[in-house]
């Protein structure tokens, strides 16, 4: 299996989920391998309804950095098996993973059988 063409696909989507992390959120100072959300921009509003409105935009920013960081982790971990020559491998059974699957999903740890 030549992993150096997944290799490059893994590396573009990293920095695609970089820039999309980082218009939600930032890198944790206590934490530098996690990330935290950002709040909205604020004028120091003291009407409620915007105060309320900057608490929700705040909650959004966090469910979207969730689901961002995920699929960050994902294909930090598969380039991680890239360089283990442990790429391609089913996490679960051990079984070679489809190159279909691959194709599909080049951060896939698993075979079919076994996706989550």
């Amino acid at each position: 299996m030549n992993t150096e063409s997944y290799r490059a696909r893994l590396e573009a989507e990293k920095a695609e989920l970089v820039v999309s992390l980082q218009t939600v959120g930032r890198i944790n100072p206590a934490n530098p391998g996690d990330w935290e959300p950002l709040p909205q921009e604020t004028g120091r509003e003291t009407d409620p309804v915007d105060q309320a409105d900057l608490i929700e935009g705040y909650e959004d920013n966090t469910d979207i950095m969730k689901d961002l960081e995920v699929s960050y982790n994902e294909v930090h971990e598969a380039l991680g098996r890239i360089d283990e020559g442990a790429y391609g491998i089913c996490d679960v059974c051990g079984s070679p993973i489809s190159e279909e699957r691959l194709e599909a999903n080049p951060a896939a740890s698993t075979c079919m059988a076994h996706a989550k």
